[in-house]
Order: C-alpha cells, then structure tokens, then sequence
C-alpha cells in the first residue's frame, strides 16, 4: 500500500512514501459549479425557451384540428430541407478531410522533442465498476512514451466503488499513481469525477482517458508537439478513436464505421477550417490552465465532451488534431449500444439547448460561418437520428407494400443521396478493408433506424432523468 493523505491515495510499491510532490485534493476544490448557469446543462430550458416551445407546440395542435394535410405537407418539406442540408454538409466535411488527410501536413511518426524538455502531463482516468478492467488499464499507462518522473497519473474513483478501488490498488500501475475518491454527490457523472482530478492535477498539460483505452505510445508527445507547433490559438488537441473490434460483430463494424468517418474525416476537416469541433470523450489534450479558464467540464452535460469543444470555439480557440489514436471497444450487444448512443443524443440535445439561451450572442461570438458550422454539425446529429428511422422505414414500406405506401421520385432521390454520401464516407474513411466492414457499407440503411430508436430514448430520458449517465460496461480486448 503507498502513501495516504485524506482521500489521496499514492499507488507505490511495499511502504514507500509519497512521490514528490503528489498533490493534496483541496476539500472544496472542484470545478463543477464554476461554469455560469448560462453555459450549464443544470438548468434545462430558460423561461424563454419554454414559451418558444409552448407557443410552437400550440401552432401544431392547431394545424393539426384545423389545417392537417397543409400540416403533413409543411411537415415533410422540412423533413427533407433538413435531411438535404445535413447530408450535404456530411459530404463536404467528407471531401474536405479526405483532401487533408492526403494533402494535409505531415505529422512525425517519432516526435523528437528531448526528454529533459517534456512538461508535467496529467492524465485523468474516471472509473466507476471498471475492476475488470485495472490490469489492462495499468498495461497501457506503462506503454506510453513518456518520462516517469514528468507523468502524473490521476485514478478517479467514486466512494462507494470499493470493487474498482481495491482492483486499482493490486494493479501494475506506475509509481507514483495517484488513486483518488470522488466523494458522493450529484450529478454522479464523468465530468463531475474529472472536476476533482483537475483540481488536484500537477501537470501543466492534460489529457482524459477511459477505462478501455489504449492510446498510441507517442500520442503524448504528438499532442505536445502539435501545442508547440500551432501556438496559443490552439487549445485542445483531439486524437482519434479507432475501435478495435470491428470484425466481431455486425453492430461493432458499424460503430467502427462511424469511429472511422468521424475522427478521420470530419472532425480534421472541422480542425482544419477552424470550426467548432465536438470532442470525443477521450484522448483530448489541453494545457491545464485553459481547461481552468473555460471552467472545467459541466457536470450535468453528458456529453461533457461536445458542450466543452464548443466552449473552446465560443471562447476564440480552435482545435487541432493528430493521428496518433486511441484503440478502444465497440459496444458488444445492442442494449449496451442503445445504452449509450441515447445518452449521447441526449448530451447532444443539452448542448444545443444551452447554446441556443442566447443565439444572437452565439452567432457574435461565432461568426456567421462558425454559427451555420455548429448549426449543421451539432443540430445536424440530433435531426438526423430522428430522421434516417422514418425515412428508410418509408422507402422500405412502398418498396414491399406499394399499394398501401408510396413515396414519390423526390423521396427515393434524397435516400439514395444520403445513402451515397455514406458510402463515399465509409469507403473515403481510414482502416483496414475487411469482409465486416464490406458488409457494414452494404447494409448501412439497416442501421439508421437503431439511431432513431436511440434517439426516442434520448427524448424520454431528458424528461425524466435529464442528468442520469448510463454507465457502459467495459470487458478487456482481446
């Protein structure tokens, strides 16, 4: 057992003390309520937002008893404006970032910079119900290229997880690791337990991981390298997520798929026209006092990730994003996969809500260009889930029953389009050519309506437990 100090434990082998200069948890120390209530999740919709709503949903239930058809009518045209306007920005993102892949900078595959010149870096790793996962976790952390006496590594463990605890403490961590309880509260979420470790982080950088991970060894230096290189301007640096079981399943080479589109193609096309970018939820970098500066992470968003990439661009930063990735696991079942895609889409929900308190300052602190960027990005993966279920359930239906359902020429044009933007998407997107992924291309429209299912799971759990994160569980790759 290492050294203990209050709710602060160092992971060191027999009786060793303390490292030098591990840090104390201050008491009170936590980011969590330091973000404004304007830019907080905590406060769902502001008394403005209920009328719009209100007075929104008074207009339908007119139409709908005074005008339905003129309803019907008005309602598919902005179905198909909005499924139109998303697919071809997708599609431009597409070109966009596989031209940056091919013609973008190089990056080194061995960054250079001596090891006597390397900062403090902090990696945070919330954990909740992950002992399984301690002896792969503790495999990965030993990998990464760093220096030891400059890598300071921050277990965040909730109270009452004893199991993960006492799995951290028999695990092969580094010494030096520094294991701490998250002491009970709410929201009992991701970002609420990384609050903590930022307090007590020591490093001037720092990077979030999960359980699962398993990051490139040089991703580190890359993404300190990147902050050297680009300046001030750049405050966060995104690595991609790759997931390493695609070929498992047909659900795994779909989300595979998606891991492959977003952080290979749009989120550097995004980096690379300075618009605002949605983290993912791991392996971002930032200097510590910029991640103070934005207010830490906001506890009761759920997509912490999303809502603190938007932040960044709101504030004038942008963000940069190197190849050196992440490996982690995609979900294994479909309830696992519903399980978190919905909390997802409800984070992303959140995230649109808070920006959308005050549009007019939004689009001065954007621009027009950024605006219209986070209008199609972020909006665009809320409509779409809801869209791509109907939409391949109508075409499906007239295809098979077509004398009681039809769809005109118009429809089955806008299908095919957006189902051509994903397969020049899929097929434009980094990663090995296998048989599974062949098949994910093939039966993508399969997979829309699960987003959809997701989706409405989103919108009952905004409802009901608005700040609930559904914990996915994490088995060790194989």
């Amino acid at each position: 057992m290492g050294g203990q100090e209050d709710n602060v434990v160092w992971l060191e082998p027999g009786d060793a003390k303390p490292a030098a200069g591990a840090p104390r948890l201050l008491e009170a120390l936590a980011f969590s309520r330091a973000l404004p209530p304007i830019l907080s999740a905590e406060q769902r919709l502001t008394r403005w937002q209920w009328e719009i709503f209100g007075a929104f949903l008074m207009l339908v239930i007119i139409a709908l008893l005074l005008a339905p058809v003129l309803l019907g009518v008005a309602a598919k045209v902005v179905f198909w404006l909005l499924f139109s306007m998303t697919v071809v920005w997708r599609l431009a993102l597409t070109i966009v970032g596989a031209l940056e892949r091919v013609a973008g900078p190089r990056q080194s595959a061995s960054p250079s910079i001596p090891d006597n010149e390397l900062p403090v870096y902090s990696v945070l790793i919330a954990l909740r119900h992950e002992q399984n996962m301690m002896d792969q976790l503790a495999a990965s952390i030993r990998a990464i290229n760093w220096p030891a006496e400059r890598l300071d590594i921050l277990l965040l463990i909730e109270e009452d997880d004893v199991a993960t605890y006492e799995a951290a403490m028999n695990a092969d961590f580094p010494n030096g690791t520094v294991c701490i309880t998250i002491p009970p509260g709410e929201p009992m979420t991701k970002p609420r337990a990384l609050n903590y470790g930022l307090a007590a982080a020591l490093g001037e950088y720092v990077t979030v991981l999960d359980a699962e991970d398993r990051p490139h060894p040089d991703q580190l230096r890359a993404a300190y390298e990147t902050f050297c290189r680009e300046g001030e301007d750049v405050r966060c640096v995104q690595a991609p997520l790759i997931a390493s079981n695609g070929a498992d399943g047909w659900l795994q080479a779909q989300w595979s798929l998606e891991y492959a589109v977003q952080f290979g193609l749009h989120v550097p096309a995004l980096a690379s026209l300075s618009l605002p970018v949605m983290l993912g939820g791991t392996s971002n970098h930032f200097r510590r006092h910029d991640l103070i500066a934005f207010g830490g992470w906001d506890a009761w968003n759920v997509t912490e990730d999303a809502d603190l990439g938007i932040r960044i661009a709101r504030l004038g930063g942008r963000t940069a994003t190197i190849r050196a990735g992440t490996r982690e696991t995609a979900p294994e079942s479909l309830p696992v996969w519903t399980s978190q895609r919905s909390r997802w889409i409800k984070g992303f929900v959140q995230t649109w809500l808070v920006c959308m308190r005050t549009p007019v300052t939004l689009l001065l602190e954007l621009g027009l260009l950024r605006w219209t960027s986070l209008q199609l990005t972020l909006g665009g993966a809320i409509v779409s889930a809801f869209l791509y279920g109907p939409m391949v359930l109508m075409i499906l239906l007239g295809t098979l029953f077509p004398s009681f359902f039809n769809y005109t020429p118009v429809d089955f044009g806008l299908f095919m389009a957006g189902m051509t933007g994903c397969v020049v998407a899929d097929c434009l997107a980094p990663g090995k050519w296998t048989v599974s992924r062949v098949i994910a291309i093939i039966t993508r429209p399969f997979y829309w309506p699960l987003l959809t299912a997701a989706a409405v799971k989103a919108v009952i759990g905004l409802v009901l437990r608005p700040f609930y994160w559904a914990k996915t569980p994490h088995i060790p790759s194989a």
